[in-house]
């Protein structure tokens, strides 16, 4: 089964790997809800398929119209998933987080440079777990591959 994950947000990605771990494909989160569908179309094809979705709220502080493209943003991936049939999972941040033992990160409590710091040990592990990838990891890609990588997990214990 492969395996389509999905860090949520303008700054977020989607990553796709195989049952074997192997990385499918990488890239930034697509802007328009067209995008979002044609890449997942294009893996559902592939055959078997499950999608893990990363369970975020809003971001306090945040304005109005970031709030709203953030939620219109969700609902294309929700939307895309539900259109193709492709049971889904949402996942906690701290849920899939903890499978890496980097600690936690707090939105809400952490400074910039922490909220930094914790996302730089997230694209290390990626990487570690992805060398094949290369440039590809990003702090915006590396979320999507470790989220990819906690379903097939998942999937692996069913």
């Amino acid at each position: 089964m492969n395996i389509i994950a999905f860090d949520p947000g303008q700054k977020g990605g989607i990553a796709v790997i195989d049952s074997n771990g192997d990385p499918l494909y990488v890239g930034n989160m697509p802007e328009t809800a067209q995008d979002i569908l044609l890449i997942v179309e294009k893996f559902k094809t592939l055959g078997d398929i499950k999608a893990y979705v990363e369970k975020v709220g809003g971001i306090p502080g945040q304005g109005a119209s970031s709030a709203f493209n953030f939620g219109k943003g969700c609902g294309f991936i929700e939307m895309a998933l539900l259109a193709l049939k492709i049971k889904t999972e949402y996942v906690t941040p701290q849920k899939w987080q903890k499978l890496y033992g980097v600690g936690k990160s707090s939105i809400t409590k952490s400074t910039p440079k922490e909220k930094r710091e914790h996302k730089n040990k997230l694209k290390a592990v990626a990487q570690r777990l992805f060398p094949q990838l290369g440039r590809k990891v990003t702090l915006l890609t590396c979320d999507a591959l470790l989220i990819a990588e906690y379903g097939r997990k998942q999937e692996v214990k069913s």
